[in-house]
């Protein structure tokens, strides 16, 4: 028998353990070992995209943000989904942005109101 300078004990010269081994038990798993997450909303995903788009849309989108981010919660109470995060967010913009455009186009208006009531009263 050839000694084995790594250590792994004698050896035949055909490469077989000396001694008796039982060869290892070789787990087969199937599938994947990773958890499965569940799917995000849809509903979630379009609330969110919505929230963003509002503030070039000039706050149109920004109510479907709302409308889209509250029918995601129910849903995703109902089945269990992913996206609460989302439609969090989506309905955050989505309330930000309207308010926003909202106070812009109320102090647009009162200030044409403004300039109106002073242009017209004076006469000289």
């Amino acid at each position: 028998m050839a000694y084995d300078p790594y250590g792994y004990g004698p050896q035949d010269p055909y490469g077989q353990p000396a001694y008796s081994q039982q060869p290892a038990v070789q787990h087969h798993y199937y599938g994947s070992s990773a958890p499965v997450s569940a799917p995000t909303n849809g509903m979630a995903t379009a609330s969110l995209v919505c929230g963003l788009i509002g503030f070039v849309a000039c706050g149109l989108t920004s109510i479907l943000a709302i409308i889209f981010g509250h029918v995601a919660q129910s849903q995703i109470k109902r089945t269990g989904e992913g996206g609460h995060g989302m439609a969090v967010a989506g309905l955050i913009l989505g309330y930000i942005v309207s308010a926003g455009w909202i106070i812009f186009w109320f102090l647009y208006l009162l200030g044409l109101a403004m300039f109106a009531a002073e242009t017209g009263g004076s006469t000289y």
